[in-house]
């Protein structure tokens, strides 16, 4: 029992190294972008163009996505590829996980006992304080030009300089967080 977090660490390892060898280094916070530039792509086709001189294929007037040989403006045209993929399994895994797990569905609950002391029993804060947090999650990542799964852990496994900077910040940073607004009273 206490040693499945070590289960569970040489798994998610071998994930990683499995999707590097196979794909690419995992990473999500791009597969959001992607879906703002397929939003955005329908409001103004003019975003997106045919390029016979780009490696993808596809070019756009946005910097960003054209990066790469165009590489994000081509997911954006034809977003059935493994990026995507990815993103949806994430989701539709975790959903599938509490519903199969007896254990989880035992001891889990709508609100963990730490938010109730600091904050009281009401489900919709919690879930706003959810959807805050990852929207902040999920802005930082932009700006730093990836997330945690990209710049952390696919990053650390490259050994990459901004992987191990990304992974001080984001403990130098969380820990103190969460102490300050988890904090118990009294102590």
């Amino acid at each position: 029992m206490y040693l499945s977090w070590i289960r569970g660490s040489l798994l998610l390892g071998f994930v990683f190294i499995l999707a590097f060898v196979v794909m690419k280094p995992i990473g999500v916070s791009t597969e959001y972008v992607v879906i703002d530039g397929i939003y955005e792509y329908q409001q103004h086709h003019d975003l997106i163009h045919k390029d016979a001189n780009s490696s993808s294929g596809y070019s756009s007037n946005n910097a960003y996505l054209n990066k790469s040989g165009g590489k994000l403006a081509e997911h954006i045209i034809h977003p059935k590829y493994y990026g995507m993929v990815f993103v949806l399994s994430i989701i539709l895994g975790g959903l599938i996980g509490r519903l199969t797990s007896k254990k989880a569905s035992k001891s889990m609950k709508q609100i963990p006992e730490f938010h109730t002391q600091t904050f009281g029993n009401k489900v919709f804060l919690r879930y706003l304080f959810v959807f805050v947090g990852g929207m902040l999650m999920l802005i930082g990542a932009r700006l730093a030009g990836g997330c945690t799964s990209g710049h952390m852990m696919s990053g650390i496994m490259q050994t990459s300089i901004s992987g191990y900077i990304f992974a001080l910040v984001v403990f130098v940073v969380a820990v103190p967080t969460s102490i300050l607004i988890y904090r118990r009273k009294g102590n």
